[in-house]
């Protein structure tokens, strides 16, 4: 599994909007793996951010 999809995975499980350090946390990934995973799925448009600096899925 790529770093993408554990992300996502992290961000499903806890059913909360996250930030990064928490899913790093989580994930055991390091901030910088996940930061970058992050900045990849905001292009996507696979994740939004309804509160500002915690993520979720997109819909």
């Amino acid at each position: 599994m790529d770093e993408k999809n554990t992300v996502l995975e992290a961000m499903r499980k806890a059913g909360e909007p996250l930030n990064a350090g928490k899913i790093a946390e989580l994930t055991g990934l390091d901030r910088k793996i996940v930061d970058k995973a992050m900045a990849e799925l905001k292009k996507e448009g696979a994740i939004v951010s309804p509160v500002r600096c915690k993520w979720t899925p997109a819909n």
